[in-house]
């Protein structure tokens, strides 16, 4: 995070030349630098061979980034910080595939076109392919792969959280809704045995999520979340879905599962939820992102209880998980305040 206590002047320099920093990290996941460095440390001229990239150029990079605390640099020796070894692919927790996408033409181009998406209103992504991000990604598999396994270690970090801040136990059914490859279900079952978890994902998902061994744990329905009858359930997760959307498509998506959703159900939105009273909230900079890439949008409590409302629902809490993600609930407006 910027220091927002420096001197005006210094604080525009930083945050001028803080793209710099995205690119660093862009570079350093993509070539793996974090997973070559061992334990102990060593010379730049080591990890730039193991890396297959150029000593000088690679120690200035890392000394740019160690500016903010990834890896702590005093050149030849480079050792690593509790930020970088986030950046290893072993880490639980890992941030490397997140670095290596936002540094990727479908983040990056998507962005700097985002002097022409404020004047239009239009997502950068646009220009991209006309048909938006998922469809961008289709056509460029490389890229889709990157992506695949940012939003992958990204939903492993957060579903021990999310699992232990709601009582899953209550509902006897749960679908999830382009719940991807299956993973937050997987953990719920295993939590709660008793449980009947549907995924509902597009088709061509369904079919790889198929192969794996421990589908036969979950039901699994092929749709299109927009436009096929879901099935019933007590509760209803969207996880990272709703914000890829605008207001207009989340409400069409959310009034699809009222229609199949029986009187008593309740959705469970999973989200980075936008704090008007926290200044420095960094989901206003997923904010930026999602409206240069997606056309989507980080919402505050207000703004999902307007988008419940107009779907047939009403929200009853916003529940912490201890990270980055918070629970929005609501239930049908036919059941009791």
């Amino acid at each position: 995070m910027i220091d927002t206590a420096l001197p005006p002047h210094a604080l525009l320099w930083d945050l001028a030349t803080v793209a710099v920093v995205s690119r660093c990290l862009h570079v350093v996941a993509q070539h793996g630098v974090a997973d070559a460095l061992e334990a102990g440390g060593g010379t730049v001229e080591d990890l730039a061979d193991r890396s297959g990239l150029d000593a000088d150029a690679l120690g200035r990079v890392l000394r740019a980034l160690a500016a903010y605390g990834v890896f702590d640099v005093d050149l030849p020796e480079v050792r690593h910080t509790d930020a970088s070894r986030l950046l290893r692919a072993d880490h639980p927790m890992s941030m490397g595939a997140f670095a290596h996408m936002m540094g990727l033409p479908m983040g990056w181009e998507a962005l700097t076109l985002l002097p022409r998406t404020v004047q239009t209103g239009e997502a950068g992504v646009f220009d991209l392919h006309p048909d938006g991000l998922f469809a961008y990604l289709h056509d460029h598999p490389e890229q889709a792969t990157v992506f695949d396994r940012a939003m992958t270690a990204k939903s492993l970090a957060d579903i021990p959280l999310i699992l232990g801040a709601y009582d899953f136990a209550a509902h006897g059914s749960v679908a999830d809704v382009g719940g991807g490859r299956g993973h937050l279900l997987q953990a719920l079952v295993e939590r709660h045995p008793g449980t009947e978890a549907t995924l509902v994902e597009l088709p061509q998902v369904i079919a790889r999520v198929a192969d794996e061994p421990d589908a036969g744990r979950l039901r699994l329905v092929p749709a299109d979340f927009f436009t096929d009858t879901l099935p019933e359930a007590d509760a209803y997760v969207l996880m990272e879905i709703i914000h890829d959307w605008d207001d207009d498509d989340a409400v069409r998506l959310l009034s699809n599962i009222r229609r199949s959703a029986p009187d008593h159900a309740t959705v469970l939105v999973v989200e980075t939820v936008l704090d008007d009273d926290r200044v420095r909230d960094p989901a206003r900079t997923l904010d930026i992102v999602m409206l240069a890439l997606t056309g989507g949008r980080e919402r505050t409590p207000r703004e999902y209880a307007a988008l419940f409302e107009r779907a047939g629902f009403a929200l009853t809490r916003v529940i912490p998980t201890g990270g980055g993600v918070q629970l929005v609930e609501a239930r049908t407006n036919s059941q009791p305040g």
